[in-house]
Formats: C-alpha cells, sequence, structure tokens
C-alpha cells in the first residue's frame, strides 16, 4: 500500500512546535519543499511499489526527503534518522505539519530503500528537475515540436545549448588489495565456515585440521617485513594458497554430510573464496600479474580495477560512472563495473539530450578520448560542434576554426563537479556493499548536487512567469487601441 504527502501542504507560520516560536520562511529547507516538484518525485519512488499488496509503507515524500538530507549533510544512515527529530526545519521539508520526536522511520531501513530504487530513478528525477525550471517558451516548443519520423533530422529544431561529458570512478569502500591480504581473508573466511559446518555435526565428531595458528603466523610473518623481496612474496603466496586449498577440501566434504548446513550469503562466500583462489593460483604459476575479471574484494566481489593513470592513484577500485552536464544538470549515463571505453558513450548521451530538451546540443565539450574519427563524423552529421582540438598536424597556410577560449574552459566544470561530489557528498568511498545499493547511493548523490542549481532556475523561472503573468493581466484590462496610442 502506497502513503504519500502532496507538495501542497500547510505555510511554514502554520507548523506547529513545542516552542510555539515562528520560523524563519528564509530557511533554506523551507525553500526547497516548497520549489522542489514532490508530487514528480513521489510518482517516480512509487514505481517500485505495489498499490494493492503489502503492508502500508512510509510516506514516499518522507523517505525521498530523507535521502536528500542524508547526503546534502554527508551522514550515516543513524545520523541522518536523529538530526530529523532534532530539527524542526527539516520535519518541515518531510512535509510533517507538527513537529515530533518520534522517528520518521528505522535507520535500517535506508537498505531496503536503496535497493528499491536505483540510479535510473535518480535520474528520472532529474529529468523532473529540468522540466521544472524550463521557460515557459521551451515547454510550449516541446508541445508543438512534430514526432520524430516528420522530419529528416529527427525532428529536431536549431541546435542549442551545451552538452559536457567525461568519465571519472566511484571508489568502493575496500583496503587496499594485494594477493597475500586477500587470500589470508579468504583463508579466515573459510575456517569460519568450516567452524559453522561442524558447529552442526554430531556431538564428538571430529574437527577438520586447519592449521590456522600457523597460516596467521606466516601471514604476520610476511607483512612485518618492510622489504618484501619477489622470492619472499611468492613464498608466502604459495603457503596461503595451500591453506586456503585445504579448507577448501574440508568444506566440500562436510558439505556431503550437510548439503543444507549453509545459509546463502556463507555459501555465496564460498563461491567468491573458490573463483579467488582460481585466480591467485593461475597467476601464481604463469607467473603473471593479471587475470580478466580480477577480484579485489571477497566481501564485494564486482569490484573491479579501473587503470586511471591519475598522479594520486594510478589504479581505482570501484565503479566506472559516464557522467552529462547538460546545461548545468548533472546525469549519469551509465554506471559500469568493468574497464570500458568512455569514448562510445557519446553517441547515447547525445541522444538522451534531445531526448530531454528536445533538440541537439550546439557544441560537445569533452576530452581527447572523446574525439576519434566516429565521434566526429557523428557530431558533424548531426550539426554539433566538437569543442576539442582538432585532428593531424595543423597547416601553415590555412587557419583552423577554433571555439573562444571561455567556451572551451566550461569542460574543466565537470572536473569541479567530480571535485565536489567526492569531497562534499562522499562520492570518494561509496559506503554500500552490493552493487545494486552503490548504484542507488551513485544516483542519488547526483541527483542532490543538482539541487542548488535547480534553486537558482527556478527563481529566474519563477520571476519569468511572474513577469509573463503580470504583462497578460495588464493586457487583458488595457484597450488594443489605447495599446497602441501608448506605442
Amino acid at each position: 500500500m502506497i502513503h504519500c504527502q502532496s507538495q501542497y501542504q500547510i505555510s511554514i507560520e502554520e507548523f506547529k512546535n513545542p516552542l510555539q516560536t515562528q520560523l524563519s520562511p528564509e530557511n533554506k529547507w523551507v525553500i526547497l519543499a516548497n520549489a522542489l516538484p514532490w508530487d514528480k518525485l513521489v510518482a517516480i519512488y512509487c514505481r517500485a511499489l505495489s498499490k494493492r499488496m503489502g503492508r502500508g509503507s512510509i510516506d514516499a515524500r518522507i523517505v525521498i526527503g530523507a535521502l536528500i538530507i542524508k547526503h546534502m549533510m554527508k551522514l550515516s544512515d543513524v545520523e541522518t534518522i536523529e538530526l530529523i527529530q532534532e530539527n524542526m526545519y527539516q520535519q518541515y521539508f518531510l512535509g510533517l505539519s507538527a513537529y515530533q520526536y518520534k522517528p520518521v522511520f528505522d535507520p535500517s531501513l535506508f537498505v531496503t530503500i536503496r535497493k528499491r530504487l536505483g540510479a535510473e530513478a535518480f535520474d528520472q528525477m532529474v529529468i523532473e528537475l529540468i522540466a521544472a525550471t524550463k521557460a515557459p517558451a521551451e515547454q510550449k516548443a516541446d508541445d508543438d515540436q512534430p514526432s520524430s519520423s516528420s522530419s529528416s533530422n529527427g525532428g529536431s529544431t536549431t541546435n542549442k545549448g551545451i552538452l559536457i561529458v567525461d568519465m571519472t570512478v566511484a571508489p568502493a569502500d575496500i583496503t587496499y588489495p594485494t594477493d597475500i591480504e586477500l587470500l589470508n581473508t579468504s583463508r579466515e573466511q573459510s575456517e569460519a565456515i568450516i567452524d559453522h559446518l561442524h558447529r552442526q555435526l554430531p556431538s564428538g565428531a571430529e574437527k577438520p585440521r586447519t592449521y590456522r595458528r600457523l597460516g596467521r603466523k606466516a601471514y604476520v610473518s610476511y607483512t612485518k617485513n618492510k622489504r618484501r623481496s619477489t622470492a619472499m612474496t611468492r613464498k608466502a603466496r604459495r603457503k596461503q594458497l595451500g591453506f586456503v586449498l585445504r579448507n577448501i577440501a574440508h568444506i566440500h566434504r562436510l558439505l556431503d554430510r550437510l548439503p543444507d548446513g549453509m545459509p546463502y550469503a556463507m555459501r555465496h562466500n564460498f563461491w567468491v573464496i573458490q573463483e579467488l583462489y582460481r585466480q591467485q593460483k593461475q597467476m601464481h604459476e604463469t607467473h603473471s600479474t593479471r587475470i580478466d575479471d580480477r577480484i579485489v574484494s571477497v566481501h564485494q566481489p564486482h569490484v573491479r580495477p579501473i587503470v586511471r593513470g591519475k598522479k594520486a592513484a594510478h589504479v581505482e577500485f570501484g565503479a566506472q560512472v559516464s557522467l552529462s552536464v547538460m546545461n548545468g544538470f548533472n546525469r549519469i549515463h551509465k554506471i559500469s563495473w568493468d574497464a570500458a571505453n568512455e569514448a562510445l558513450d557519446l553517441e547515447g548521451q547525445v541522444e538522451e539530450y534531445k531526448k530531454v530538451y528536445g533538440f541537439y546540443p550546439e557544441i560537445v565539450l569533452a576530452d581527447k578520448k572523446y574525439g576519434s574519427r566516429v565521434n566526429r563524423a557523428l557530431l558533424k552529421d548531426l550539426g554539433i560542434t566538437y569543442g576539442g582540438s582538432p585532428l593531424g598536424r595543423p597547416s601553415e597556410n590555412q587557419s583552423r576554426k577554433k571555439l573562444p577560449k571561455h567556451i572551451i574552459n566550461q569542460r574543466n566544470h565537470v572536473e569541479g563537479r567530480f571535485g565536489t561530489a567526492k569531497r562534499h557528498y562522499g562520492m570518494n568511498r561509496i559506503m554500500a556493499r552490493c552493487a545494486d545499493t552503490s548504484e542507488s547511493w551513485i544516483g542519488m548523490i547526483m541527483f542532490v548536487m543538482n539541487l542548488p542549481w535547480f534553486l537558482k532556475l527556478y527563481g529566474i523561472h519563477f520571476l519569468s512567469l511572474f513577469v509573463s503573468s503580470l504583462k497578460s493581466f495588464i493586457e487583458s484590462l488595457t484597450p488594443s487601441s489605447e495599446l497602441r496610442l501608448a506605442a
């Protein structure tokens, strides 16, 4: 069952609080509460809910508002609920009509909410923000625009606006992976599985020998050495491989006696341990340092190493995020856990721009990776100017057309967005553990980052609507003859 609070709520002056003091209508949470298109956002959230089955849901506006507060303030799940309990402005932002000290919901439900929503749902919310800030002329042009099949260029009008594209990595919350560390974690996890299975055997059953003390001693002895030679590393890896292989064999024998002895989560960890052992053994035998689909975390096996070549970190471990900046709004085009060529996303990003605005961008700004011949030919066919440097050596007798420097420098804005997302909103360390919840976390960060820009454009949009309405009102009261004489 679905519950939601309409965006047409009481005014801030009518909000009841125990102190009976007047609350300021200029507070940022009050301004944001009055500006957001809550009904549109709630409709997107309710798509993942059943209208007939299940118990009554928490008010959808409370859920969305709590997510916004969490990521705007960079809080944990528990801290978010505690702060909402203490802050009357934030409770008004959630749509409550009076102050309450009771928690709006249990902090553990944040995990379920992140699983229910995904990056695509938050991207749809960004589209609603864009629609809410469109000028009346743009909205009328979208309504009057013919279908894509009615014209040769897809039904688009004159290209307008700037599209900036780039890619970054959202690092996951894992320790820096090393082969010995991964094998030691696998050994410890496999020992915990053996203990769990042995407790289910009849009393007096012999416990398999795991040599866990020797395994721990060998691991600590290796990590204490500050200078580790290649031979020392290979010896330590060979020892840990032996301990893990012995434990895997013991687990298989125990599972023959207890086929249903492990819950799903533990069985999943066992699958990961076996695959990690296979990868590490293959690299050890072939004297290699790379392998396809390499596991770098036992607890988050979906995380892959992404080679970036940056000065701070040559390799990052997390999701690869392809971002589009459409006239100031950040949109996630794709989230990939495997390394991919971001230049292949350009066509889709351009088409998404047209889908939102009804026309193609006038200029596309991107780094050198996007400047392939295929992408340049695509942009040329669509009448879009590419903001990168031309291919080939510059000619002596022929001057090349270049965009103004202040337009080309706008590509630096996307780098600033990445820095803000990682420093202020916590995208430098995604604390979610699963792949779907991590993608939801990233999507929510990008949605929240758009709110300051949305408020700025919303103020301009509201002023233009007021001026347009006032002009129409004056024209309706003034005779046309007097208008012509006044002109």
